[in-house]
């Protein structure tokens, strides 16, 4: 089992013509990688192909946003989100996130894709007071299931506050 980094409070910025773009399997498999994802992550090709997409995940993200994120993608749909991410050395990056299920010719889910890009600041200053109260949620909660299920019930109570989903509410705040 790879030991995983320790977070540290260094972030790295994304470039604004900058893309990553990584492929998976369906289990979330890293099968692409390109060199603008190698470079800021800090993984070799060698490190992450085969690996679970999870190696890059930072423990400030709140398990609600993933399960979220798989709930969208198992009806064959794409995702639009806000990540921070874990770096090899423990520094961190933000990604608005598309992540999208790659069908076969038989309307199979074989893979996704996924295409980050550098987010708004103003999209990560709304957006990371949320994260930190799920994540507040889910430690409270006195279990992962039950931790997820009272952060999704909190993030769509925000939402529907705000007469809008999860898609709606980042696509808007990225612009």
């Amino acid at each position: 089992m790879r030991e995983r980094p320790t977070p540290k409070n260094h972030e790295i910025k994304l470039g604004e013509e900058e893309f990553i773009v990584s492929k998976t399997d369906t289990s979330g498999k890293i099968t692409y990688a390109n060199r603008v994802f190698m470079e800021i992550c800090g993984y070799s090709e060698r490190e992450l192909l085969g690996v679970q997409h999870n190696i890059i995940r930072h423990p400030d993200m709140p398990r609600a946003v993933f399960r979220l994120l798989w709930d969208t993608l198992k009806e064959k749909k794409e995702f639009f989100g806000f990540v921070k991410n874990l770096c090899k050395d423990g520094s961190y990056y933000w990604v608005f996130a598309n992540v999208t299920p790659d069908i076969d010719n038989n309307g199979q889910v074989v893979g996704y894709y996924s295409v980050r890009r550098q987010p708004p600041i103003s999209a990560i200053r709304t957006v990371e007071p949320i994260y930190q109260e799920m994540l507040r949620i889910e430690k409270s909660a006195g279990g992962i299931k039950q931790g997820i299920v009272k952060a999704q019930a909190y993030l769509q109570d925000l939402l529907a506050a705000k007469d809008t989903d999860y898609e709606k509410f980042a696509l808007e705040l990225y612009g």
